[in-house]
């Protein structure tokens, strides 16, 4: 594995690979890799002959009480972990090569999108990952490109902005990946107590009881997700939202669609968990 820590370096390298005729697929992360990164990595070998991989903590997408500064940073043991599932390079810049001034341009994600859910609890959040990622599509300039849908309301804006900017670019899904208890791997999954840690497994319990009231027939939405969010702070959480959306767009579904998704955030302790189900 290459491991370029310049914008030069990394477009040199992949400038010979497009000559060679080789496709590029690119996963980019904040790094702290679980297993969930690493299938992805191991997806996007069916998807290109050269895989690139990013590693960067992106500050602009991190609120004023966010964890910038407590995120893990884990670089050896990532390399390692990147070099076992395959990847040919890796992009490491430090923030002066991908904000070498203050960022004055960033991308305005869809209205509704960056302020619902996750855009309401977390103010410019969406400004800061889309423009981070278009910066490191216009580096890369990969054939593919692939997300795990933990993050199901990032993967939406990021497609509806390689859509609308008529990106070359094939932006790929992949499912999340679980502990065997179903709890969706995360970084910050590190954060939890032990006794957090077995508390955990109850969000993704909590969605799957109400996917399947769903799928019997319930469909008063509101009621549902007001009885999970009062399931959850009964055993000691602090939800923030349990809610049932098309899938398609994240708007509120009427009583006859399908094609729906259940989303969740919440703090258990001081650590925030999301998570999501299909239905």
């Amino acid at each position: 594995m290459q491991t370029h820590l310049t914008i030069a370096s990394l477009r040199a390298a992949l400038d010979a690979e497009r000559d060679a005729g080789k496709r590029i697929a690119f996963v980019p992360t904040m790094g702290n890799l679980h297993e969930g990164h690493i299938t992805l990595m191991h997806r996007a070998i069916n998807h290109g002959a050269s895989i690139v991989s990013s590693i960067f903590v992106n500050r602009l997408q991190f609120g004023p009480t966010d964890d910038f500064e407590r995120y893990p940073r884990t670089f050896e043991a990532d390399c390692a972990k990147l070099v076992e599932a395959g990847v040919h390079h890796l992009f490491a810049p430090d923030e002066q090569q991908l904000y070498p001034s203050p960022q004055k341009f960033v991308v305005e994600p869809d209205p509704f999108l960056q302020t619902t859910l996750e855009g309401e609890f977390r103010p410019g959040h969406f400004h800061g990952v889309a423009t981070v990622v278009l910066k490191l599509f216009n580096i890369v300039q990969p054939h593919a490109a692939l997300f795990g849908k933990k993050d199901y309301q990032q993967f939406l804006v990021l497609s509806a902005m390689v859509r609308e900017l008529n990106l070359r670019i094939e932006v790929l899904p992949g499912d999340t990946v679980r502990d065997p208890d179903g709890l969706a791997l995360s970084s910050r999954n590190g954060y939890l107590s032990d006794s957090e840690r077995a508390e955990a497994p109850r969000l993704y319990r909590l969605l799957s009881a109400l996917r399947e009231q769903i799928l019997a027939g319930n469909r008063d939405f509101d009621a549902l997700q007001a009885e999970a969010m009062a399931e959850l702070a009964s055993h000691g959480w602090a939800p923030q939202y349990v809610a049932v959306r098309r899938r398609s767009d994240l708007q509120s579904p009427s009583a006859q669609e399908g094609g729906l998704v259940i989303l969740a955030a919440a703090f258990l302790g001081k650590t925030r968990l999301i998570d999501n189900l299909e239905v």
